[in-house]
């Protein structure tokens, strides 16, 4: 008989987001527990009972204010560790209007970066081959399957 595993994971969602080819990338602010002056995408947990793309949308707009248009297929998925505790992690691709970026109490710092200059920049060797893939799915046939006008 196989035993079954009691690990329970918490599961996030990090958000892509494009404009001109380029990747929006935050620093988390110093005073951070976790992370702290850590190069990222915009991200968070998923609350009990919230879909995913609706918990996307919503740390897109907590953490930076911007108009954006979310790809609602997923661009895939991996899995991390948060202060010792496993973490799925589910990425999503965004595509931002112009507008400014407002910044949160969670990041200190933004920029728009190409996946290159932002596999550079993080620590997060998943995240930026997530950021890799989602820049990709622009170029590629694979955006066939991009909202309309999202491309």
């Amino acid at each position: 008989m196989v035993e079954e595993s009691t690990t329970h994971f918490v599961v996030a969602v990090a958000a892509t987001v494009f404009r001109d080819g380029r990747v929006l990338a935050m620093r988390r602010s110093p005073v951070r527990e976790a992370g702290p002056g850590l190069w990222e995408t915009l991200s968070g947990r998923v609350r009990e009972g919230e879909d995913p793309l609706d918990a996307v949308r919503r740390e897109i707009e907590e953490e930076c204010g911007l108009d954006v248009r979310v790809w609602p297929r997923p661009v895939t998925c991996y899995q991390a560790r948060r202060a010792g505790h496993p973490m799925i992690v589910v990425v999503y691709r965004a595509d931002a209007a112009p507008g400014a970026v407002r910044l949160s109490d969670e990041h200190d710092a933004h920029a728009w970066l190409t996946a290159e200059e932002f596999a550079a920049t993080t620590s997060l060797a998943p995240l930026a081959r997530a950021v890799a893939l989602a820049w990709r799915l622009e170029r590629d046939d694979g955006a066939a399957d991009a909202p309309p006008g999202a491309r």
